[in-house]
């Protein structure tokens, strides 16, 4: 049976592969969105009580707690980087940790969260819809520079300083749709990848403080894991890869402090087949590692 909030779980197979999940492990998702990869952890490890999930979307853990009702799973719901210094603060570790960054299926398909390029809705983008700054706030009262900024350095789009002087000059806007139409005209004359895309993404990234959440999650998971533990990370885009790879060249190698053994030398991406079925899985680069028992 099809429910509204069918997300499949990207690089399932990787996942499982260098995760390694075995009988008793104690495991922590990060990024649990509506269970996908946990359920199959669990069907492995058999071990609920030694797992939490973690998601900072209330309809995720709203979801997530009616899954697993009864079980003995953990569910917390906040940004993973509140939660992981929670869960620090409370002397645990785990055998296995993941993180399946960015946004879900179910945030795209749902036009209400403003997530999507492909269909109408607010400029919301909240991943957290508790939280008070919008995409709405960003696009309609930050100055032309600030937005410049944004979608330069979050977006990497080389057009940044003409969509921002484009949205000043357009304000007020109220939906996806308009801002998409909007940005186009930085791009005339595109043809396969909607030119907002990147916007979108940089407003997104600004909403929910993406990257900074990442860069000062990263040590704290590192003592979340224990000894012999195994970590794997899924970016969508060269931002995270990009600070999920330093990072961990930054912890391995042959050196007398090095705290990781990467086991991923290069990030793995879904095969064709996965794609067919779950776009998400295109553009998707996992990154894994253990920790060296010392």
């Amino acid at each position: 049976m099809k429910d509204s909030n069918q997300h499949y779980p990207v690089l399932l197979a990787e996942v499982l592969h260098y995760l390694d999940p075995k009988e008793g492990d104690s495991y922590l998702d990060l990024t649990a969105g509506y269970g996908g990869h946990a359920s199959n952890v669990l069907d492995r490890t058999l071990k609920p009580h030694n797992t939490t999930l973690v998601d900072r979307d209330q309809n995720a853990t709203a979801y997530l707690g009616q899954k697993f009702a009864g079980s003995g799973v953990q569910i917390i719901q906040k940004d993973f980087l509140s939660a992981s210094r929670e869960l620090l603060s409370q002397g645990k570790q785990f055998d296995i940790i993941l993180a399946d960054l960015g946004v879900s299926s179910p945030h795209l398909d749902n036009a209400s969260r403003g997530f999507s390029i492909k269909t109408d809705g607010p400029l919301d983008m909240r991943m957290d819809e508790t939280q008070q700054l919008t995409a709405s706030d960003i696009v309609n009262s930050y100055d032309e520079a600030e937005l410049a900024r944004i979608i330069r350095t979050y977006g990497e789009e080389p057009r940044a300083k003409k969509i921002a002087r484009l949205i000043v000059e357009h304000r007020p806007i109220a939906t996806t749709h308009e801002l998409a139409r909007i940005v186009a005209h930085a791009w005339p004359g595109y043809s396969k990848v909607h030119p907002a895309t990147r916007t979108f993404q940089a407003i997104r990234i600004a909403v929910n403080n993406e990257l900074e959440l990442l860069e000062h999650g990263l040590p704290i998971w590192m003592e979340l894991l224990a000894p012999g533990g195994r970590i794997a990370i899924i970016s969508f885009h060269s931002l995270e890869d990009r600070i999920v790879k330093k990072f961990m060249a930054s912890h391995s190698g042959n050196r007398y402090d090095a705290v990781l053994r990467l086991l991923t030398k290069q990030p793995v991406s879904g095969g064709a087949d996965e794609v067919v079925f779950n776009p998400r899985a295109r553009s998707a680069k996992l990154r894994a590692a253990v920790k060296i028992k010392i």
